[in-house]
């Protein structure tokens, strides 16, 4: 099996290393420090070397936006489709926000992003997002990694029964991915990147690791 690697990104220079390590997609965003945002579009213009999702999350904080804030977000999702995004990652808190995010993403794959860690009820919030059409869940199980919540992202993989993904996400490096996938049964993790160097150590610590 082939693990996809998806590397969070913040600019140009980490988008080219991640694909040099051996990346397979990038999430491009911006405040990684802050659990990402939105980035500058612009970069989509530029020659990326694998496929590119975009972020769409207009702030920092919490996922319950403002009606200003939902707008801002359809438009985003507009003009990142225009700028030539392969993919959407996204969310709101109320799923009928969510809903209209996707409709405004088609015909493009959605990422349900790290919103989904808050919800009170995983196993239900999964089952209304297999409702909803979206292609996969980025979660840490919960926890503050995803390798403490590997236990949860388990028991999401089983329920899923490959109707959605599940793409562990959160302090994912070269020290734990074997682990975490063994322990889970992912067949794609997200981690961020800011060189070469990282996304090397990840693929060779599967290769010994699996």
């Amino acid at each position: 099996m082939t693990l996809l690697i998806e590397a969070a990104v913040e600019s140009l220079d980490a988008a080219r290393a991640a694909a040099r390590g051996g990346a397979h997609r990038l999430e491009l965003c911006t405040d990684l420090a802050h659990g990402g945002t939105t980035p500058d579009l612009n970069l989509l213009q530029a020659q990326l070397p694998i496929p590119a999702f975009v972020l769409v999350r207009p702030r920092a904080g919490d996922f319950a936006y403002t009606d200003t804030e939902h707008r801002t977000m359809l438009e985003q999702i507009a003009r990142a489709k225009r700028a030539g995004a392969h993919g959407i990652v996204t969310g709101d808190l109320s799923l009928d926000r969510t809903r209209d995010l996707i409709a405004a993403a088609r015909p493009l794959p959605v990422t349900f992003h790290r919103a989904f860690d808050v919800f009170p009820d995983p196993s239900d919030a999964l089952e209304r997002l297999i409702g909803l059409g979206v292609e996969r869940v980025l979660t840490s199980g919960g926890a503050p990694t995803a390798p403490e919540g590997a236990a949860q992202i388990r028991r999401l993989v089983v329920q899923a029964k490959g109707r959605i993904g599940i793409l562990p996400g959160g302090g994912i490096d070269a020290t734990n991915v074997a682990r975490l996938v063994r322990e889970t049964g992912v067949n794609e993790v997200h981690f961020s990147v800011r060189d070469v160097a990282k996304v090397k150590a990840v693929k060779r610590s599967l290769d010994l690791g699996m």
